[in-house]
């Protein structure tokens, strides 16, 4: 594999190859010249497409809100990756964590047991991933709570899940339109209408 360099599709760029197995939740941080914000996913990398306004938005509308209202002990980061297991690194777009599990300001990944709450807003071309395979794979982890954000009409439509640890599945609790009102994993209010200031 070629020294780090710049990041391009050119004829010369050496795109990694993966060991017989797969990659491992150990290579993510180790493989250089990798997009920003890439993911593993059954010993797969996933590149993330450049985002859309409504995704972005999404993001900061929920980590605002999060940051304000989450309770001491909590802390809120954006885009940083859970190592689920050996083949499964995803990263969710908002998450809330125990602030304990903070080892230092190079720290990229977060143990499932100290997520509180994993955030994905659905894009076009992370759809199946956020909808079906990131939420079988937290709730298997044991990721108590889940929220899936999907865009109607500009504004964002907010469905809330809940792990049954029973069967380690998650269950809907609600759908959220115009404001997300909840009691756990903590008190807190999003009006969803606030994505965009400047209606």
């Amino acid at each position: 594999m070629s020294a780090a360099r710049d990041y391009g599709p050119d004829d010369d760029y050496q795109w990694p190859r993966p060991p017989q197995g797969g990659w491992t939740a150990d290579d993510l941080d180790k493989l250089p010249n990798l997009p920003p914000h890439t993911e593993l996913i059954d010993g797969s990398l996933v590149f993330v497409s450049p985002q859309t306004f409504f995704h972005s938005r999404a993001m900061r509308l929920l980590d605002n809100a999060l940051l304000t209202q989450v309770p001491d002990g909590l802390d809120v980061m954006r885009e940083v990756t859970i190592k689920l297991d050996e083949r499964n690194r995803p990263e969710p777009d908002v998450l809330v964590y125990r602030a304990e599990a903070e080892t230092g300001p190079r720290q990229t990944w977060l143990r499932p047991e100290d997520v509180v709450l994993a955030v994905e807003v659905v894009s076009d071309d992370s759809e199946e991933r956020d909808r079906e395979a990131k939420p079988l794979k937290y709730a298997k982890a044991g990721i108590r709570h889940f929220w899936r954000v999907e865009e109607n009409k500009g504004l964002p439509v907010v469905y809330v899940y809940e792990l049954d640890p029973a069967t380690t599945t998650y269950a809907l609790t609600g759908i959220f339109h115009d404001k997300l009102e909840l009691t756990v994993p903590f008190p807190i209010e999003v009006d969803l209408t606030a994505i965009d200031r400047r209606r």
